[in-house]
């Protein structure tokens, strides 16, 4: 796409995968602008042809397309409803990344509307090397018309960018998927320990799962972490996780599911924000699970 015909974006929030996104895109030849609560951020970025605003207002400003790439509900409403100057929405689209509860989105859209912009909410799934790759998976929910309208954005960043349907629907598909990667990380990581315990060769533990029906690519993505016991490149922190788990906890606690095991859940993620792992890669997870220092090397 040519940079001329390009619209132009911006995206709000430059954690881990809002920079890279942001780098993504300019790299596919959009131009974008962004801001950070933590400006410095954001000028990090200027090397690589993207533009640093002093206030969300700033980066709106002359954007077509917002991209929210921000952590929580809460941190959305700071930026777009709280902060001043108050960003003017008025003919523009806002995109909603991030995770949140379907309400959540639904109520954000509500607000979008009133303030004359259009909302819609495409989460996304994946991490680091996934956004600088373009293979993220996106998933989308709104107005069919409107995600085409963005749909040029959208296969910047990934393969094959669905629309999942109405508003919410695709931010209940990413909580979904989001609470798959606590339940694998923790399910994974008690039979590695029982594996190591016993003193069975890891390798050939390896073997037989990923002939079986049980493997999952992830066990093998994070296998050198859990036996390292070094989880200090974090492509998604262990505080995200608790996040999205409680989020989703609270999402379906009045739908009569049995939510014990989210339960148990939070509270080993708690023990490893306690332990000072927040920042640390969410697979420390095992660390809190799994007593890790008193398994054998193998």
């Amino acid at each position: 796409m040519k940079e001329s015909m390009s619209p132009r974006l911006a995206v709000l929030g430059f954690g881990l995968l809002g920079s890279e996104i942001a780098v993504r895109l300019r790299s596919q030849g959009f131009r974008v602008a962004g801001w950070n609560r933590t400006l410095s951020k954001a000028q990090a970025l200027t090397g690589q042809g993207i533009d640093a605003a002093d206030s969300p207002a700033a980066a709106i400003a002359d954007a077509e397309v917002i991209l929210l790439l921000l952590s929580d509900a809460e941190a959305i409403e700071a930026t777009l409803f709280s902060s001043n100057p108050a960003p003017d929405f008025s003919t523009k689209i806002l995109v909603q990344m991030g995770t949140i509860a379907p309400d959540e989105s639904r109520r954000l859209a509500r607000r979008v509307a009133d303030q004359g912009g259009a909302y819609l909410e495409a989460p996304v799934l994946g991490s680091l090397p996934e956004a600088r790759a373009g293979n993220l998976i996106l998933m989308a929910g709104g107005d069919a018309a409107l995600f085409e309208r963005c749909n040029p954005v959208f296969q910047a960043l990934s393969q094959q960018p669905q629309r999942i349907g109405e508003l919410g629907q695709a931010a209940g598909m990413k909580l979904a998927m989001n609470q798959l990667i606590a339940g694998l990380t923790a399910t994974f990581s008690l039979s590695l320990g029982l594996v190591r315990q016993e003193g069975n060769d890891v390798d050939q533990f390896m073997s037989l799962l990923r002939g079986s029906a049980l493997y999952a690519p992830t066990f093998d993505k994070k296998l050198s972490n859990y036996l390292s016991q070094d989880y200090a490149q974090a492509n998604f922190p262990l505080r995200h996780l608790l996040k999205d788990i409680a989020l989703f906890h609270r999402v379906v606690e009045s739908s009569g599911m049995d939510t014990a095991a989210l339960t148990a859940l939070e509270s080993a993620c708690k023990r490893g924000l306690a332990a000072g792992l927040g920042d640390a890669d969410y697979s420390a997870l095992y660390s809190t699970l799994v007593e890790a220092n008193d398994q054998p090397s193998g």
